[in-house]
């Protein structure tokens, strides 16, 4: 019995990888070419009589409620140019960006050959961490300010925050921004909806980025990517014994799925969590699914979470 199960195992993992294989071959051999625009370099680089010339070729980035003055107010600032000096440092060359990019589109439209190839637009905004990369249509928009390195002098952040600054989260914030157009929003108000919803986002990223590892995936640690790993068992009891999974409770969201310096489970070690393991558990749901269904992705991320609960078989064990 135990040699059947290795060799039905073993079977599995070459399909497995022979599918994906497939996968990577034809999405490589799909054509895109990215055109990046970068308007960060075109605006500090424009002299303050020149801003009409800039606002006509880029007007979607002058809207009316914003006056001249208080653009040639950023032009100008010294800590806005200190800035931009930062970036430049950076990304001064952003061929290798492109490039990810470019690869990115492909399996982009493997998955959904309809997808336009979009423009990129860089640029340097508001240091908001919650507008870092947006994917809309037919443009992507970067605010490369946000992408210096978590250490970086310029971020006056959280920890758990200012570990998405660095480099390696364009790309899954891209896909972040991508996921909201191609996976269903949960109907229902209860945690399970929730939780797999943020596992569909994260599978999204499963197969946009294969190259990349979980732990850019879900921007943790290595150590955090471990303990999830170790306490996934204990996690799950807890949402279970607790009643927790078709409760309603909106607070449910903050505590375990958003990002967090840390889980809230009420227990005195709470600060030795990740944060965000109701998402990590999501995503391990949405994972066994896909293994024990024979379901395209693209048909999973529109199907009810209570299905893909039942049909996951998911159930942690030490």
């Amino acid at each position: 019995m135990k040699k059947f199960l290795v060799f039905a195992l073993i079977g599995i993992i070459l399909t497995s990888c022979s599918k994906n294989d497939k996968i990577k071959s034809e999405a490589e051999d799909i054509p895109v070419s990215i055109e990046v625009d970068r308007y960060d370099k075109a605006f500090f680089e424009t002299k303050p009589q020149d801003l009409n010339k800039l606002k006509s070729k880029y007007p979607f980035f002058f809207p009316p409620n914003v006056s001249d003055t208080a653009m040639v107010e950023k032009m100008t600032n010294p800590l806005w140019r200190e800035l931009y000096k930062e970036v430049e440092k950076r990304y001064d060359n952003f061929d290798l960006e492109k490039e990810g990019i470019e690869d990115l589109f492909k399996y982009i439209k493997f998955y959904y050959p309809k997808t336009r190839t979009p423009k990129v637009v860089t640029l340097i905004h508001d240091m908001d961490p919650q507008y870092k990369a947006i994917y809309a249509d037919s443009l992507v928009v970067i605010s490369l300010e946000m992408y210096l390195g978590k250490n970086h002098k310029f971020y006056e952040y959280p920890e758990y925050v200012k570990k998405t600054f660095e480099p390696s989260q364009i790309l899954p914030d891209i896909v972040q921004s991508f996921s909201y157009g191609k996976v269903k929003p949960p109907m229902e108000r209860d945690f399970l909806s929730q939780l797999v919803y943020a596992g569909k986002q994260l599978y999204l990223k499963d197969i946009l980025l294969p190259e990349y590892s979980d732990e850019d995936k879900i921007c943790y640690t290595t150590d955090e990517i471990k303990w999830c790993e170790e306490h996934d068992v204990d996690v799950w009891r807890f949402f279970v014994e607790e009643k927790l999974l078709y409760s309603t409770d909106s607070k449910l969201i903050p505590k375990f799925i958003e990002p967090a310096p840390f889980s809230k489970f009420g227990l005195t070690n709470d600060n030795e969590t990740p944060g965000r393991v109701g998402a990590w558990i999501g995503w391990q749901i949405v994972r066994a699914f896909m293994d024990n269904n024979d379901v395209p992705p693209q048909q999973m991320f529109l199907m009810d979470a209570k299905e893909i609960f039942q049909k996951s078989k998911y159930k942690p064990t030490k």
